[in-house]
């Protein structure tokens, strides 16, 4: 046991009992419970000499000075979590940033540049329906209309606002301020729970991740038939909104079995499914279905020929039912791949400590993905979670957050860690 391990165990404890919700935890963006919670981790580092500094969105970062102090290495995630989450989904990744720190300042060696545990807002579109708002606006490059047009989903006040509501700057979050230029920026490095069972069911317990699935959404498909008579309707006159809807669900996940045997990456899901409950009936063809449809890829090429499936089928499934289908608005993020260099140093690091790797893609979005985007050298360890993410359920293993830990440690003494690959996106 290290100081570092120590202090992270303690700090997990308690920020599961400050913001304690039973079931499990809540730690509403921009809320009590993220703020409860960024208290906790900055009152920590400064105890052991971090300095504690906010970005106008009031993204928090623990510093610790470093060899070169005109660049600086990343290493968090996010505090907020979804309405009775788990004690780890976010948390691990802020913690092990630092108990890295604590072990770095207790050995009295210093990092190659400066260090900083970053604790970056709203993560969790649950809250705000938006992506990575924390880190677009670390970065400067939050949309300024989202500030005013996008409200928290408990008490409809705007970004702007709760920003405000803090003491942070959303006039200058509006400009595209920054606390870090991204030239500044060695690296950003995102520890987290794995959110599926893979490195289970590999018996591993480290996740070394390739880059982080982008995404086509369709939120709103609506299927049109009409309404009759279950008994009295005949067949050939049914325009039945049900049958036109599984019909897409089973040709979709047909599709994606093609994609698979073809060795491609994809994932589909219709998330929610539902009737209308002012109009169904036991004894009535369902008139109208609300699907919402979420495809995911590591390859462009792969959602890109999802799509344009799901448009042919859903004008073919149309017309042979009588019904009318409308996919509505369409979101997208884009894949984001992450570092190689910075992955090899990972991997290297847990070969020369005896630790079992998996390499993987990660189907859930990170802020990793908006740092890669950017142009800033991003990389992600997964730590092995038995039981998925955002349920109270999340259980990962203290001995496997401290090997992810133990190739952390080691590859922050390899150069090529912070080593500049590319030019970073302005």
């Amino acid at each position: 046991m290290t100081p570092g391990r120590d202090l992270a165990r303690r700090l997990f404890r308690e920020i599961a009992a400050r913001t304690a919700d039973p079931p499990g935890v809540t730690r509403v963006a921009y809320g009590e419970g993220e703020e409860e919670a960024h208290t906790i981790v900055a009152e920590a580092a400064q105890a052991f000499g971090a300095e504690r500094r906010h970005d106008a969105a009031g993204n928090l970062y623990l510093v610790l000075a470093g060899k070169d102090r005109g660049r600086v290495l990343l290493v968090g995630s996010h505090l907020d979590s979804v309405p009775h989450g788990g004690d780890y989904d976010g948390v691990a990744g802020v913690l092990m940033g630092l108990a890295l720190m604590a072990d770095l300042a207790a050995s009295g060696r210093t990092p190659p540049c400066d260090l900083a545990v970053v604790c970056l807002r709203a993560e969790e579109s649950c809250w705000f329906p938006y992506s990575y708002i924390g880190s677009k606006s670390a970065l400067g490059l939050l949309d300024p209309a989202v500030l005013d047009e996008v409200s928290r989903s408990d008490d409809g006040q705007s970004l702007a606002a709760h920003i405000a509501r803090l003491g942070h700057d959303p006039g200058a979050v509006r400009r595209g301020a920054r606390l870090y230029e991204p030239d500044r920026i060695a690296g950003y490095i995102e520890p987290h729970i794995e959110q599926a069972p893979s490195l289970t069911d590999a018996d591993v317990p480290v996740g070394l991740v390739t880059g982080i699935r982008g995404s086509v959404r369709f939120r709103r498909i609506a299927v049109t038939g009409a309404y009759a008579h279950s008994g009295a309707e005949p067949r050939a006159l049914r325009r039945d909104a049900g049958l036109a809807g599984a019909r897409l669900i089973t040709e979709m996940h047909e599709f994606w079995d093609r994609m698979e045997a073809e060795g491609r990456d994809l994932t589909v899901t219709f998330g929610e499914i539902s009737t209308d409950p002012a109009e169904h009936g036991f004894s009535k063809v369902p008139g109208f279905l609300h699907l919402c449809l979420d495809i995911r890829s590591e390859e462009p090429g792969s959602l890109e020929l999802a799509e344009a499936e799901l448009r042919d089928m859903a004008v073919r499934i149309a017309g042979e039912t009588g019904c009318g289908i409308d996919l509505g608005p369409r979101t997208n993020s884009l894949p984001a791949p992450l570092s190689r260099r910075m992955r090899d140093c990972f991997e290297e690091a847990a070969s020369s400590r005896g630790i079992l790797t998996l390499t993987m893609p990660s189907g859930a979005g990170h802020d990793a993905a908006t740092y890669a985007q950017a142009g800033v050298p991003a990389a992600m360890l997964f730590i092995r979670n038995r039981n998925g993410s955002h349920n109270p359920d999340e259980a990962m293993d203290f001995t496997d957050f401290d090997a992810a830990l133990t190739v952390l440690e080691t590859a922050l003494g390899d150069p090529r860690l912070i080593a500049r690959e590319a030019t970073v996106a302005a």
